[in-house]
C-alpha cells in the first residue's frame, strides 16, 4: 500500500518540506529555499496551486500517471490525492507552491465562486502550461503573496490574501482560456471524435442498457475530466457539451420523426424513459414540439436545420 502523506491543513505539506509557515491558513513555498525534498503522495484537504522551473517528474494523480514537467500548473483542491510517493530519494527544485485552506475563504465572495474554477477538477494531463511570460505573471503574484504574508497580522491582512488568490486564480483561468485556443487543431480532432462517439453510441444500441449518453460517459472514453472536456467543448463550439449531445440527439429525433415513426417509439428507440421527455428536449432545442415538427412536415413545410 501506497504511503500517502494527509495535509489536512497547510503546516502538514510544509512540516514535510521543512518550511516554517507565518500564516495558519495559507503558505507561500519557494521551493529553492527548501530543496533538495522528499517526494510525497498527498491526500489533500486544502487547496493548492503548483508549479516548478527545472524539473521533469513522474506524477501520480487520481489512477493516472504524469511527466511534470517545466512551466507546468497543477491545480488541487479539497479530496483530491496527488504527488509522488516518497521512494527514498531527495530532488533539487525551484519553482513554487501556494497552499491555502478552506476556513480562509469563510464569508468571502470567492468561498461561492471558487467551484467556478473548474481547472481544479482537470486531470493532471490536462494542466496548464504556461508561456514565459504567464510564468513570470505567477511568479510575481506568489513573491506579493509571500511578501504580504511576511507583514504583521491585521484585521485586513485576510482579505488582502484572499484577494490576491482570486486574482492569481483568474489569471489562471485567462491562461486556460489561451491554451484552448492554441491547441484549436488538437480540440477540432476531439470534436471529430467526439461525433463518431455518439454516432457509435447509437450505431451499437447502447441507448437500450444505458439510455441517454451523458457528459461524463464521453469524457471517460475520451479520457478526459468532465470539466476540462465540457471546457474544451464550449471554448470550441461555444456550446456546452451537454446541449451539443441533446442537438445530437435531436437530429436523430427528426430524422426519425420525417420518416413517418411515431413520437412514442422515436423516444424509445433513442433511450428516453418517457415521451414526454423527448418533447421536453425537443422544444429546448427546436423552439417547437415534435407534434408540431410532424404538422410542419405533413403541411410541406420544410424547417431549415
Amino acid at each position: 500500500m501506497a504511503k500517502i502523506l494527509k495535509v489536512k491543513n497547510v503546516k502538514d505539506y510544509s512540516s514535510w518540506l521543512g518550511h516554517t509557515d507565518s500564516h495558519p491558513l495559507v503558505s507561500i513555498i519557494n521551493y529553492e529555499k527548501v530543496s533538495p525534498v522528499w517526494h510525497s503522495l498527498n491526500d489533500y484537504s486544502i487547496y493548492g496551486i503548483f508549479f516548478h522551473d527545472e524539473a521533469e517528474i513522474d506524477l501520480t494523480y487520481g489512477c493516472g500517471k504524469y511527466d511534470y514537467k517545466k512551466g507546468t500548473v497543477i491545480c488541487v483542491a479539497p479530496g483530491q490525492i496527488g504527488g509522488k510517493e516518497d521512494n527514498g530519494e531527495q530532488v533539487m527544485l525551484t519553482g513554487w507552491a501556494l497552499l491555502f485552506h478552506p476556513d480562509l475563504l469563510h464569508g468571502t465572495s470567492l468561498e461561492k465562486t471558487i467551484r467556478n474554477y473548474s481547472f481544479f477538477d482537470y486531470r493532471v494531463n490536462e494542466a496548464l502550461h504556461m508561456t514565459d511570460e504567464e510564468h513570470d505573471t505567477l511568479v510575481s503574484l506568489m513573491r506579493q503573496i509571500d511578501d504580504e504574508l511576511q507583514k504583521r497580522h491585521d484585521e485586513l491582512q485576510d482579505v488582502i490574501l484572499v484577494n490576491y488568490i482570486e486574482l492569481l486564480l483568474n489569471f489562471c483561468q485567462r491562461f486556460y482560456n489561451r491554451q484552448f485556443i492554441t491547441r484549436r487543431l488538437e480540440n477540432s480532432d476531439i470534436l471529430m471524435k467526439f461525433e463518431t462517439l455518439l454516432h457509435n453510441y447509437y450505431e451499437n444500441g447502447l441507448q437500450f442498457t444505458y439510455g441517454l449518453p451523458t457528459v461524463q460517459y464521453c469524457a471517460d472514453k475520451l479520457c478526459m475530466s468532465s470539466n476540462y472536456f465540457g471546457d474544451l467543448i464550449k471554448k470550441t463550439t461555444n456550446c456546452t457539451a451537454g446541449n451539443y449531445i441533446h442537438r445530437y440527439i435531436i437530429s436523430l429525433a427528426k430524422n426519425k420523426l420525417s420518416s413517418g415513426l411515431g413520437i412514442s417509439q422515436t423516444a424509445y428507440e433513442l433511450g428516453f424513459e418517457f415521451p414526454q421527455h423527448l418533447s421536453r428536449m425537443f422544444k429546448n432545442v427546436e423552439n417547437i414540439t415534435p407534434s408540431e415538427y410532424c404538422k410542419n412536415i405533413r403541411n410541406g413545410k420544410h424547417m431549415q436545420m
